[in-house]
């Protein structure tokens, strides 16, 4: 047992988790599927008499999914813990705690960043989820990264489809202002620990291939990309919603 656990909660020597293909794909088609049950069963979960403490559960789980990544590198020494390369400096460990008290307390300031920081800055973790390339499906970091990826989709549009928030313009700039606060946050970080830091992925390019690798090297360029790119995604992430609201506008000026 304890040479099983060492080897579970371990991180491997070689690449084991490989970007698209099953072990990738299998996560995110489960996301979808449950963010579906939500939208096809948003009824009868709104009325059940246990809505109130099925939030309460999955902003446990994502508690604990972000607790216990720093829980493993605590129980395993020779994975850290090092303050350089795990401070809370981190879009996707933001979105955990704030989606949590957003399940918690419903509320619309948190799901305003929550959207918009899943949508236009978690999302890249999802695409090419570098940092498990040596922890692949039979290791623990492998399904707690996934459950903590994941569920704050699951959770941000079970608050849409059940409890019927959206994001507005004021939305938008709210989580853009945020975003903007932790990228500060996270330069400074960078600069005052040095070369072994790399929050936001401002620094540098990480060592393993992911969609950042098209960010030029040159700090100023890789800062105006990801501006450029972040405000994008911002942009998209609002288009349903005013298309909707244009739609609804458009049907209400030919009703009168």
């Amino acid at each position: 047992m304890k040479a099983f656990l060492k080897y579970f909660l371990g991180q491997g020597t070689e690449v084991e988790f490989v970007n698209f293909s099953l072990a990738h794909f299998a996560p995110i088609l489960i996301m979808l599927a449950v963010i579906f049950a939500i939208s096809r069963f948003r009824d009868p979960i709104r009325q059940w008499k246990w809505e109130k403490k099925l939030r309460y559960i999955m902003a446990f789980l994502l508690i604990v999914s972000e607790m216990s990544y720093y829980w493993r590198l605590v129980a395993i020494p020779s994975l850290g813990p090092n303050p350089v390369d795990h401070l809370p400096i981190t879009v996707c460990g933001w979105v955990v705690v704030f989606a949590s008290y957003m399940l918690l307390g419903k509320s619309q300031v948190l799901f305003d960043i929550c959207y918009f920081w899943l949508l236009s800055g978690s999302v890249f973790a999802l695409l090419t989820p570098t940092v498990i390339s040596y922890t692949g499906p039979t290791r623990f970091r492998y399904y707690q990264f996934w459950v903590e990826h994941t569920l704050g989709y699951v959770a941000v549009f079970y608050m849409i489809f059940v409890h019927n928030m959206r994001p507005t313009i004021k939305s938008a700039i709210r989580a853009y202002v945020a975003m903007i606060a932790l990228a500060v946050v996270a330069y400074w970080a960078n600069d005052l620990i040095g070369p072994g830091a790399n929050y936001l992925f401002m620094a540098r390019p990480e060592s393993t291939p992911s969609i950042l690798d098209i960010l030029p090297p040159n700090f100023a360029l890789r800062l105006l990309v990801m501006v450029a790119a972040v405000t994008a995604l911002f942009v998209i992430a609002y288009l349903p919603w005013y298309l909707k609201d244009r739609k609804a506008k458009k049907k209400e000026a030919v009703s009168v």
